[in-house]
């Protein structure tokens, strides 16, 4: 009897032991979704970080700056370059936002009349104005704006954690590394390094990229003599950050002020568009990649289609550094360990 009544109670052991780890898992797994949106806001400002410390990097290799004050000029250049912008061609950035505004209704119309005068343009518009249409581009750009704190909160949590980050890079990673067992802190610090390190380089060609195209959409469009040119093409320089959904997002209000000219300066918008988005892809990406981890186009629209529905906007716009994050922690953590050297 003695054991039975012990063999039983190391079997309800086990079955307590079970539901806890599966109780554990659960409550790991609900934390992280309902935290997920603000482990994205840090993320983004390590992103910040990363730049901030690219930036001080330059000051150290070829100014000979100490790290306090190589940190201290990138975060006082990046603010005069920003505020030097803003003065520059703020002003005519703000009358021609304010010009697109107030053209919007009248661009909407003067599409949906061109589009009507074919039957094609009219099954494009019986489609797009059905009701499950609407409130599906309702629900998305309520998903997409809507963020945790507000935009304002977002930005300001981003300057603060990244600011911070820069300034104190060492100390934060040391205690990043102090929660790891001693046995993988070697590890754990070689792949912080390397993420690091990746990251940056990935900003490089990221930035370069989104110059390319914001000077290139310039030029193509003042040629063609677009009203608003200067606006659409910072727009289209910016929201070229995030890969395949950007280009097509940036398209619209362009086609939609080139609609006001006729459909002929409209489609010319469209080949213009087209053609940097085709010289983007196969000159300017390759030529960034060869410096940073190649990222397969099918896992950077499959990243960006999961966070996008999850988190919506910042999730769009962050699935890019987080695919590059993925495939360093796959290639360090489980391709490299398990791959065996043979013998020559």
């Amino acid at each position: 009897m003695e054991n039975k009544s012990t063999s039983i109670t190391d079997f309800q052991k086990k079955v307590w032991i079970t539901i806890s780890i599966l109780t554990l898992f659960v409550l790991v797994i609900w934390m992280i979704k309902i935290t997920f949106s603000v482990l994205l806001l840090v993320f983004a400002g390590i992103l910040l970080a990363v730049f901030l410390q690219g930036l001080a990097g330059l000051g150290r290799k070829y100014l000979k700056m100490s790290e306090k004050w190589s940190i201290g000029m990138s975060i006082l250049l990046t603010f005069l370059i920003t505020i030097g912008l803003f003065f520059l061609i703020g002003a005519k950035i703000q009358s021609q936002t304010a010009e697109l505004v107030e053209t919007i209704p009248s661009t909407i119309e003067a599409a949906k009349n061109q589009l009507s005068k074919s039957d094609v343009g009219n099954m494009i518009l019986n489609q797009s104005t059905s009701d499950a249409t609407v409130s599906k581009l309702k629900e998305f750009g309520q998903q997409f704006f809507t963020s945790t704190f507000g935009i304002l909160g977002d930005v300001y949590v981003i300057l603060f954690i990244g600011i911070f980050l820069a300034i104190s890079r060492q100390t934060y990673k040391e205690g990043v590394v102090l929660l790891i067992p001693k046995s993988g802190q070697a590890k754990g610090l070689e792949l912080i390094n390397k993420m690091g390190s990746n990251l940056k380089n990935w900003m490089k060609g990221k930035l370069f990229s989104m110059l390319v195209v914001s000077v290139l959409t310039a030029i193509g469009l003042a040629l063609l003599g677009i009203k608003l040119w200067l606006v659409l093409a910072i727009l289209a320089g910016l929201i070229s950050f995030i890969p395949n959904f950007g280009p097509v997002i940036a398209l619209i209000p362009a086609v939609l002020i080139a609609l006001l000219d006729g459909p002929d300066k409209a489609l010319m918008v469209v080949g213009l568009y087209v053609l940097i988005q085709f010289l983007e892809s196969n000159f300017i990406t390759p030529l960034v990649q060869q410096k940073m981890i190649n990222l397969p186009p099918a896992m950077i629209l499959t990243v960006q289609l999961l966070m996008g529905s999850l988190t919506g906007g910042w999730g769009l716009i962050l699935a890019t550094p987080i695919a590059v994050i993925v495939i360093i922690l796959i290639q360090q953590l489980y391709i490299k360990e398990d791959t065996v050297e043979l013998e020559p």
